[in-house]
């Protein structure tokens, strides 16, 4: 099947943005869906017209905090929205981004991805996995969430990866017309370099005049299994460059 018609679930987000820029530099047909697009996958409005005559659905659309309870049911509704609407509209298939170590996690935002996992795998059409690691961008978040010139930030094990090493593998993820292997391990990317958060952020605040304090991450979901590795990639995970310091020396 020629696959030239994608619709792309959260496509003004921070990677949907980067799929929906590749996805076009390929010459394939983008429907972007996103409630500043008219579609929203949470109430169906638009939906049914946006999955006209699309051949396969990139999910990369995803809820705006860390709280468990509602991460997971905005996940639920949209799982259920994409199978019923995309099922209908004769969709091939959804390929989803997900996050390393989800299958470890057992609170927060994590968790919530584990089910969303679970939750997509669960209906009528089939679904593809790719798990990537925290993005560049996550260690800037870290820091706006904290005031004043000092910021705290866990001394957790990382492999932070670029959006767009992200987006790319996400689309041949999505456009390839073999199905994988029974028991082939869902595919993962990550970046290059092993380091910790706070080592990333204390690059980026050397640049904003912040000074970084790593902590042990007490009080965050996970952390104990995080701080052993837990969320770090499998030997099998594709590494993707640039590293964090040489993304961030192309930043403005």
């Amino acid at each position: 099947m020629n696959i030239n018609k994608i619709a792309v679930a959260g496509a003004t987000g921070r990677l949907g943005r980067h799929v929906a820029g590749v996805l076009t530099e390929r010459g394939h047909h983008v429907v972007p869906m996103s409630r500043a697009t008219g579609v929203d996958i949470i109430t169906g409005e638009g939906l049914a017209e946006a999955l006209t005559g699309v051949d396969v659905i990139i999910d990369v659309a995803s809820w705006h905090a860390s709280e468990q309870e509602a991460a997971t049911e905005f996940f639920r509704t949209s799982a259920r929205n994409l199978h019923d609407h995309g099922q209908r509209a004769g969709v091939a298939r959804i390929t989803v981004a997900s996050i390393i170590g989800v299958d470890k996690a057992t609170a927060g935002f994590l968790a919530a991805k584990q089910a969303h996992e679970e939750l997509l795998l669960a209906g009528p059409l089939p679904v593809r996995i790719l798990r990537a690691a925290q993005f560049h961008e996550f260690v800037g978040r870290l820091l706006d969430w904290q005031q004043g010139d000092v910021a705290f930030v866990p001394a957790l094990p990382t492999q932070l990866v670029a959006c767009r090493a992200v987006a790319e593998e996400l689309v041949d993820l999505a456009l390839d017309p073999g199905a994988p292997a029974p028991g082939t391990p869902i595919p993962e990317v990550a970046g290059p370099r092993k380091e910790t958060l706070a080592e990333a952020a204390a690059l980026l605040g050397a640049r904003r005049g912040i000074k970084v304090v790593g902590t042990d991450g007490s009080g965050m979901p996970d952390a104990e299994i995080a701080a052993e590795g837990a969320f770090l990639p499998s030997p099998h995970a594709k590494l993707a460059g640039p590293a964090f310091r040489e993304w961030l020396d192309t930043q403005p």
